[in-house]
């Protein structure tokens, strides 16, 4: 998936960029938006409000205008209800700073799957996960895997950092949004349970694989 990020604040185009390839995007960033690339090849396009020479909401109207199948992200420190209303005029979403990256990229996600740019379901090994439906099946026995709450928000969380070793920190801050205190075996215990319930032996997992020393990695 390739986005183009347009973004003049130098501190967040970088961050947000970083964030994004290692999600595993391709991302053009653009500090303006009087030199575009072709546009046909762009998946979906993050735009700022306030840039210089074309303000935003100028160049979102335009882009939508010729190329209507590429979903737009708003970005703005404005958080007047007026504002946020022009920029929903054209765009798909409105998003205020600051923000957190995993809400980014969930509304990203959403996107990209409303406008059919990615599927909704992915098949890894022996497993079949809809995301639309919220099911994982088992291809081999065409029966459906049943997870709690909390257990997938862990497999989807993996599943959204497709091939990326992702540490216990990253893990249980991103999952349970609170900060990883070292020692807490919560999260080993969850993935033990999740390897029961989704491996097809358990002592020798060949989805949720360990890196030594690091953390967890999902690859599909």
């Amino acid at each position: 998936m390739k986005i183009l990020y347009i973004e003049d604040d130098t501190e967040i185009g970088e961050w947000v960029k970083k964030d994004l390839i290692a999600r595993g995007f391709e991302v053009d960033w653009l500090t303006s938006g009087l030199e575009l690339p072709k546009l046909d090849q762009i998946d979906l396009l993050i735009l700022d409000v306030m840039l210089p020479g074309l303000d935003g909401f100028s160049l979102g109207k335009r882009i939508k205008k010729t190329h209507p199948s590429i979903p737009i992200i708003m970005l703005s420190a404005r958080t007047a209800i007026d504002d946020k209303l022009e920029g929903l005029e054209f765009a798909d979403d409105y998003m205020t700073k600051p923000f957190h990256p995993e809400e980014l990229a969930k509304r990203i996600e959403i996107l990209l799957r409303r406008y059919n740019k990615i599927s909704s379901v992915i098949n890894l090994n022996h497993l079949k996960i809809d995301f639309t439906k919220k099911t994982i099946i088992n291809n081999e026995t065409d029966e459906e895997i049943i997870l709690t709450g909390k257990q997938y928000q862990i497999f989807t969380y993996f599943l959204r950092h497709l091939n990326q070793i992702l540490t216990k920190e990253q893990l249980f801050e991103g999952v349970w949004d609170e900060p990883y205190i070292e020692g807490d075996k919560t999260l080993m215990v969850h993935i033990r349970y999740l390897r029961e319930k989704l491996e097809k032996d358990p002592s020798k997992p060949e989805i949720i694989e360990t890196i030594r020393g690091i953390g967890y990695r999902v690859k599909l």
